[in-house]
């Protein structure tokens, strides 16, 4: 008799687990997905205005189709462009935000860019005020001379577009070959 009321006993006490309540899981999930959706929306919205404020900005130089002989050339990323001197401050306006693959020649014409899947731009040499090494722009940072920095004016502002090489070691002559351009340019102005 004992036996069959302790068996009692815990058989009271055990109980079945609990049954997921689905539709209380779908609830919140489809909650998640409409926060991120809107959140992205949200950016979306945000890159669109800053469009537009910058739309004072001029179109982007074409690259010619025979811009003379290529005195350097080089492959690798576009990082964007930003307000020269404010590495924060990111130009969106002509798809100058866009980051892609880029194709740099340097010749006397200037520097061509480009972009598959993006718009090609020409950087005029006339346009050009310096060139250096730096560690970041606007969304990509790096270390300690990982990106070089074009610094060039266009419709009365002075931007800083940044490139990185697939062969860092290049990005020396880069900087070297386009402060001579801009020193030799400034010397004929003189």
């Amino acid at each position: 008799m004992t036996h069959t009321i302790a068996s009692a006993v815990l058989a009271a006490e055990q109980k079945s687990a609990e049954v997921t309540d689905w539709s209380g899981r779908i609830g919140w999930v489809v909650g998640l997905l409409l926060f991120v959706a809107f959140v992205y929306w949200l950016m979306r919205q945000g890159w669109k205005w800053r469009g537009s404020l910058q739309s004072d900005l001029p179109p982007l130089p074409e690259v010619p189709d025979a811009p003379g002989a290529a005195k350097l050339t080089m492959s690798g990323r576009y990082h964007g462009s930003t307000t020269a001197g404010q590495w924060l401050d990111r130009i969106v306006a002509h798809g100058l935000g866009t980051r892609s693959r880029a194709e740099l020649t340097l010749t006397d014409t200037g520097i061509s860019v480009v972009r598959p899947g993006a718009d090609d731009f020409l950087i005029p040499a006339a346009a050009l005020r310096e060139a250096r090494l730096d560690k970041g722009i606007a969304g990509k940072v790096l270390t300690e001379g990982g990106l070089l920095i074009i610094t060039w004016e266009h419709g009365g502002t002075l931007l800083d577009s940044g490139f990185r090489s697939d062969r860092a070691a290049e990005q020396t002559d880069w900087t070297e070959a386009i402060n001579s351009m801009i020193e030799t340019t400034e010397g004929i102005a003189r």
